[in-house]
């Protein structure tokens, strides 16, 4: 595995998919390297984190960290190679590996990571760092990008030109790749969409199994928030409505640097709950006994777990119409969709006021987790997959 993120160095959800897929790969047999990048961890964060991370005897992991972090991250930013750690990922490489599947490589390894290594190459597409420098097609940190306008875009996000995109790097190194995973079918069309021509299987993410939490009937009644407190998650667009919303409380679970802005939106209203991070048990309990998860996001979410993660609990979701999320919804029958403030207050209204909708749209979306989002039914994909691939390199 190779990724620019890794727990406990990690930032968003392609490292937890990582950490879980190379976990449940150990613990059914199989030997795991992941190669990662402390240095983009810290580089980020500006310190190391705090909380710990365990991995399976049969998982080795490889964080690339030097004093010079930013130097680093920088150079394999700008230039689309890796340049210090070349001869590190090659050589870890060299062992002889079956497979090598890539996940984010920005600042691990950059494209030309594509083209190191001799074995089935996998790449699973997490966000669109293919086809966009800022990785989330969000442009000018305002909008869903609908015209490509990447040079002055990356300004704004205050990050350098990538002038390797202009080259025939990515051209050449994406013929290094067997097979390019999206974990939904708009992730797969959105590359497609804007000129990525190899192929693309799709294969929906997974979560680890999570017993069902004890339901608090008394409890008082509360929409839920997860995610990163990031602008283009779309919470700022909640807090206005729940000011002044009688019939629900809003509790957001979360870190991240537009916290700040969103506080002082909440202006300490008692009908908003900032709880920080939350995992485990904890959350399961916060997803269980909300009325619905709201997923407010404003860019294209490639697949977000965390409608997932609502559904194992018996929790419905409602969600914006944009990116993967109504193809999610729409599959599941878990939920509702909305394209405006009324269209979410109505869903919202519905839900609230009656326990028999809400019931049934937790139960669909609960049987749909059971078949689509398993650890199993993952695995039931993604290795008859690496076997397809090694038929089809046999025969050349």
């Amino acid at each position: 595995m190779i990724t620019t993120f890794y727990p406990p160095y990690n930032f968003g959800g392609a490292g937890i998919y990582v950490h879980r897929l190379s976990n449940e790969l150990a613990r059914r047999g199989h030997q795991v390297t992941v190669i990662h990048s402390i240095d983009a961890c810290r580089l980020q964060a500006h310190r190391d984190p705090v909380q710990n991370c365990s991995d399976h005897p049969n998982v080795t992991v490889d964080g690339l960290a030097r004093a010079t972090a930013f130097l680093t991250s920088l150079v394999t930013q700008q230039t689309g190679v890796p340049f210090v750690y070349t001869s590190r990922i090659q050589k870890i490489l060299g062992q002889g590996f079956d497979v090598i599947n890539y996940h984010n490589v920005s600042l691990v390894g950059g494209a030309q990571a594509l083209t190191y290594g001799n074995a089935i190459k996998l790449y699973t597409i997490h966000e669109y760092w293919l086809v966009c420098p800022t990785h989330v097609l969000f442009r000018d940190n305002r909008a869903v990008c609908a015209e490509k306008r990447c040079l002055p875009c990356s300004l704004v996000y205050r990050r350098p030109p990538q002038w390797w995109r202009y080259t025939k790097l990515t051209p050449r190194a994406v013929q290094h790749v067997d097979a390019f995973i999206a974990p939904s079918r708009f992730c797969r069309d959105a590359h497609h969409q804007r000129g990525f021509t190899a192929p693309i299987v799709y294969l929906p993410s997974f979560i680890p199994a999570a017993p069902l939490a004890l339901r608090n009937e008394k409890a008082t009644p509360y929409f839920l928030f997860v995610g990163r407190l990031e602008q283009l998650k779309g919470v700022q667009t909640l807090i206005p409505l729940f000011q002044n919303y009688p019939r629900a409380r809003l509790l957001i679970a979360g870190v991240g640097a537009y916290e700040k802005h969103l506080r002082g939106l909440a202006q300490e209203s008692d009908n908003i709950q900032f709880l920080g991070r939350m995992a485990g048990a904890e959350l399961n309990a916060l997803y269980r006994n909300a009325i619905a998860l709201i997923v407010p996001s404003l860019c294209f979410e490639a697949f977000p777990t965390v409608i997932a993660e609502a559904f194992q609990q018996q929790t419905p979701v409602i969600a914006r119409n944009l990116g993967a999320m109504p193809e999610i919804i729409s599959e599941s029958g878990g939920g509702l969709v909305y394209d405006n403030d009324a269209a979410l207050i109505a869903g919202m209204d519905r839900l609230a006021g009656d326990r028999s909708d809400r019931h049934v749209l937790g139960i669909r979306g609960y049987d749909a987790c059971q078949r689509n989002w398993t650890t199993d039914t993952h695995l039931r994909n993604y290795l008859p997959l690496i076997d397809r691939v090694a038929e089809e390199k046999n025969k050349q």
